[in-house]
């Protein structure tokens, strides 16, 4: 008897510490900070001769590119990745300390690259020679800040003209000299009564005319600001705030805001905020992270946690639904769209399985699907989508709506990632660049 009672009490004891790693595995994944690892390296000094700010022939100045939909103007990238490509240059200095985590994605306008980083108390600044990595400058301001998968900054900066404007996760908005690193003003969103999402206010900030627009949450979802003063010029919604960039869209010759919030998708009028329309999408824990993406008067969306994905047709008054179903379900992988088809990860992000997809956006059917590459990001740039995926390798792929056509791949384009490497890469000028947490690596497509 004591013999088989003594059996019963090991297996027990083996249930219970399952039970408690897995339970110590999903609050990793809900509200764990990633430790950094790998080579990290103190912050250089900046360069003692500021160089004259240039303008490139393929920029990449806000978040999906100057057209909001993941692609770029560089042409004449190298198609054979049989012998890699050549890395240009690598810093490991954008977070300090081991778990001060940024997810920020860098943009670049000419010579200049800007980056956000995060040390133990403040929001971090980097301004990136794009060419030759060398510290231009650099500028922070004390930000308090919740710990849930780190600190730091989410949201990508936006260039306008000769500004940089940044959005860090406790809601702190900043605008910045682009040639120099002056700052010219600071506001808080929690200073109109937002609220900072589960984890972490993340909309990439985007200046429209005269305005720089961010979701602040609570009783401020979306927050226009005078672009050159800071002052405020309208506020709309309440609620939470999602974790998706505004984007423009022009219908009928009306221009509205795309507002993808925690309660679903929102157009707005950008003069004064009103809502013009709104698609319900509630996900579980508020997570609306995906860009949704625009073809004349069509918009497609998806997010993950079972709710899948629609296409819609706007008008300057109301939407209509095309299609809706559940072929792709992206927790943050944003699409692409090629020639009237979809091209996307489907799955969550907190580990790399999933599947690219190409679906027909004209009636949401799957065209193919594979495993192959895991879970990422996707951008495009010279007929060729780049897929990054979360153990930091490197994909090309020729669109082709008949079957999956992987033309190279680089499997360790970032070497020793431990963590899901969820920053989406940046194509500006010849060059892709590549992000996780402090590591910045900068490739020649050319």
């Amino acid at each position: 008897m004591k013999k088989y009672v003594k059996i019963i009490l090991i297996i027990v004891a083996i249930v219970l510490i399952g039970v408690v790693y897995y339970g110590y595995r999903v609050y990793q994944v809900v509200m764990g900070s990633e430790k950094i690892t790998g080579k990290q390296e103190s912050i250089p000094s900046v360069a003692k001769n500021i160089p004259q700010l240039t303008k490139g022939t393929a920029d990449w100045s806000n978040w999906r590119g100057q057209n909001f939909d993941g692609k770029n103007a560089t042409v004449g990238i190298k198609k054979d990745w049989a012998n890699g490509l050549k890395k240009l240059w690598q810093v490991d200095y954008l977070c300090q300390g081991k778990a001060n985590a940024s997810w920020a994605a860098p943009v670049v306008k000419g010579n200049r690259l800007i980056v956000p980083g995060r040390d133990e108390g403040k929001d971090l600044v980097f301004c990136i020679n794009s060419e030759t990595g060398e510290l231009i400058w650099q500028n922070s301001y004390p930000a308090p800040a919740e710990t849930a998968h780190g600190p730091g900054a989410r949201a990508t900066p936006f260039i306008d003209s000769n500004r940089v404007y940044t959005f860090g996760r406790s809601g702190d908005i900043a605008c910045w000299m682009l040639e120099d690193g002056k700052l010219l003003w600071h506001k808080n969103v929690k200073d109109l009564q937002g609220q900072e999402s589960q984890w972490g206010l993340s909309s990439t900030p985007l200046v429209y005319k005269n305005k720089v627009i961010v979701q602040g949450g609570g009783k401020a979802t979306v927050i226009a600001y005078d672009k050159m003063t800071g002052d405020v010029l309208w506020k709309s919604l309440e609620g939470e705030a999602g974790y998706a960039a505004a984007i423009p869209m022009t219908v009928e010759n009306q221009t509205q805001l795309l507002v993808y919030h925690g309660k679903g998708l929102s157009g707005l009028n950008p003069d004064d905020g009103k809502e013009i329309w709104r698609v319900n999408w509630p996900t579980e824990y508020g997570v609306n992270a995906t860009t949704p993406a625009i073809v004349g008067d069509v918009v497609f969306h998806t997010s993950g946690y079972k709710m899948g994905c629609e296409a819609i047709k706007v008008r300057k008054d109301g939407f209509s639904v095309l299609w809706k179903n559940d072929v792709i379900a992206a927790q943050h992988s944003d699409p692409i769209i090629i020639d009237g088809f979809i091209y996307e990860f489907s799955g969550e992000s907190s580990h790399n399985v999933g599947e690219f997809k190409c679906v027909d956006l004209s009636n949401g059917k799957v065209k193919w699907s594979t495993p192959e590459m895991g879970q990422g990001t996707t951008v495009f740039a010279d007929g060729y989508l780049f897929c990054f995926n979360l153990k930091g390798a490197l994909f090309i792929v020729k669109p082709n709506p008949d079957k999956f056509e992987k033309a190279g791949e680089i499997k360790d384009a970032i070497a020793g990632v431990t963590n899901p490497s969820w920053t989406t890469p940046c194509i500006a000028n010849g060059k892709i660049y590549l992000r996780y947490m402090q590591r910045l690596i900068c490739y020649d497509l050319m």
